[in-house]
């Protein structure tokens, strides 16, 4: 279980912490187990500074305090602190990004349901997608979603969202999807040869909704299954 402790201190020296964490990086590299720090100012008192550092559980955090770099780093900032920094150790019981639930929700209603339409609650009224594989870099929700039903009519593709990472305002997904070509594309005739394939998007975000996205396919290994292109 993710494991997340809370370093709350005063200090005049605020960019002193921001140095020393930067030492302690560096000095750790390869030994340290924290994977997030976040280094924050209080707005209204500007001498209050909290660290915020996450480990994938308790026993990587204590791992992580054993480290002689750990150690000399805490010294130098007990030193230009005022008074010995307090420790809050929790448990992270509830951790959801939620930008991430509408991105699986776009994939599993809009793509694997079949249900362009409910994209239009789901992205925001100036969306715009980039897609190598449409009829331009940059077009806006009504062109994507006629664009996207021959696709999807073409391919009747099933897609498994394989990670998913959020950071901001961005979420991105890596994908992998199976189908088979059992109607016209760009001409293309069906084939009824089954499909495989994998692929990135990026969603960003505005209030909630998706705004923009980037999509990258193997669109030339899709080719090449359904025989359009020689190997």
């Amino acid at each position: 279980m993710t494991f997340i402790q809370v370093i709350d201190c005063r200090t005049h020296q605020a960019d002193e912490l921001d140095r020393l964490m930067d030492d302690w990086v560096q000095a750790t590299q390869g030994k340290r187990t924290a994977t997030h720090s976040v280094v924050a100012r209080d707005r209204s008192d500007p001498d209050h500074v909290v660290e915020i550092v996450e480990f994938p559980s308790y026993e990587e955090a204590m791992r992580n305090s054993h480290l002689p770099e750990t150690d000399r780093v805490f010294h130098r900032l007990v030193a230009a602190c005022e008074g010995e920094p307090t420790f809050t150790d929790l448990e992270v019981s509830r951790d959801e990004q939620l930008n991430t639930g509408v991105a699986r929700t776009f994939v599993e209603e809009v793509v694997n349901g079949r249900n362009l339409d409910a994209a239009d609650g789901l992205c925001t009224d100036d969306y715009r997608e980039h897609d190598p594989s449409l009829s331009s870099y940059e077009v806006r929700l009504a062109q994507a979603k006629e664009e996207n039903q021959e696709i999807l009519e073409a391919f009747q593709p099933v897609m498994v969202v394989e990670d998913l990472f959020a950071e901001g305002d961005r979420v991105c997904a890596r994908l992998s999807y199976t189908g088979r070509h059992s109607g016209p594309y760009q001409g293309l005739d069906p084939t009824g040869k089954e499909i495989t394939g994998t692929g990135h998007v990026t969603f960003r975000f505005e209030d909630g909704k998706i705004a923009e996205s980037w999509w990258n396919w193997d669109d030339l290994g899709l080719l090449r299954q359904v025989g359009a292109v020689g190997i």
